[in-house]
C-alpha cells in the first residue's frame, strides 16, 4: 500500500512539474510575441504618420477580418504571419492620429503620458495576476456584458456622434481591457490558455484599446479635443 501511495505521489509531482513547464512556455512565448508585435506595430504606425486616416468601416472590416483569420490559423505556423498582419494593421490605423498629435503643441506629451499609463496598467495588472495566481474566471460574465454594452455604444457613436458618449466609451474600454488583461493572464497562469498566439492577440488588443482611450481622455481634459 505504501508503494502505491508513493507511486501516486510521484506521478502527481511529475504531472505538476510538466504542467508548470507548459505554463511557463506559454507565458514566455506570449510575452516574447507580444513584444515583437508591439515593435512591429510601432514601425507600421511610423510609416503611416503622413497617411490619410482610415475610415471607420474599412477599419472595422480589416480589424474583424484579420482577427478572424488569426483565430482560424492560430494552431498552425501561418498563425504567426496572421498575428503580425493583424497587429501591423492596427499600428497602421493609429499612425495618422499619432502624426497629427506629434505636430500639435503638447501632443508629444499626450502620447508620452498615454504610453506611460498603458505600460503602468499592463505591468501592474499582469504582475498582480502572475504573483497572486488567482482564478479570474468570475470576470467572464462582466466581460461578456461589457462587450455588448461597448458594442452598442460604438454603433450609436458611429451614427450619432456625441462627445460625452465618446468619453464614457474611453473609460469603459479602459475598465473592460483591464479586466481582459487580468482574465487572460490568469488563464495562462492556471493553464487554461495554451495557445500563445491567441493570448498575444487578446493582450495586444487590450493594450491598443487602453492606449487609444487614454489619448482620447488626455486630449479631452487638455481642452484640445
Amino acid at each position: 500500500m505504501n508503494d502505491v501511495n508513493v507511486t501516486h505521489a510521484n506521478n502527481a509531482t511529475i504531472a505538476g512539474q510538466r504542467s508548470a513547464i507548459a505554463v511557463n512556455k506559454v507565458l514566455k512565448n506570449t510575452y516574447l510575441l507580444l513584444a515583437m508585435t508591439l515593435a512591429f506595430s510601432a514601425v507600421t504606425a511610423l510609416l503611416s504618420f503622413n497617411a490619410q486616416p482610415i475610415g471607420i468601416f474599412p477599419m472595422l472590416i480589416g480589424f474583424y477580418g484579420l482577427l478572424f483569420l488569426t483565430h482560424k490559423l492560430a494552431n498552425s505556423a501561418w498563425g504567426l504571419l496572421a498575428v503580425f498582419a493583424f497587429t501591423g494593421f492596427l499600428g497602421y490605423t493609429i499612425g495618422p492620429m499619432m502624426g497629427m498629435l506629434m505636430s500639435m503643441s503638447g501632443g508629444s506629451e499626450v502620447v508620452a503620458k498615454a504610453l506611460g499609463g498603458t505600460a503602468f496598467i499592463f505591468f501592474g495588472l499582469s504582475g498582480y495576476a502572475l504573483v497572486s495566481r488567482k482564478d479570474f474566471s468570475f470576470l467572464s460574465g462582466f466581460l461578456f456584458a461589457g462587450f455588448l454594452v461597448l458594442l452598442a455604444a460604438m454603433v450609436v457613436q458611429i451614427f450619432w456622434p456625441m462627445p460625452a458618449l465618446q468619453l464614457a466609451m474611453s473609460v469603459g474600454f479602459i475598465l473592460f481591457s483591464s479586466a481582459v488583461i487580468l482574465y487572460q493572464t490568469g488563464e495562462i497562469v492556471r493553464g487554461g490558455e495554451q495557445n500563445y498566439i491567441l493570448a498575444t492577440v487578446t493582450l495586444f488588443v487590450s493594450l491598443y484599446n487602453i492606449f487609444i482611450s487614454l489619448v482620447n481622455l488626455l486630449m479631452a481634459f487638455s481642452g484640445d479635443e
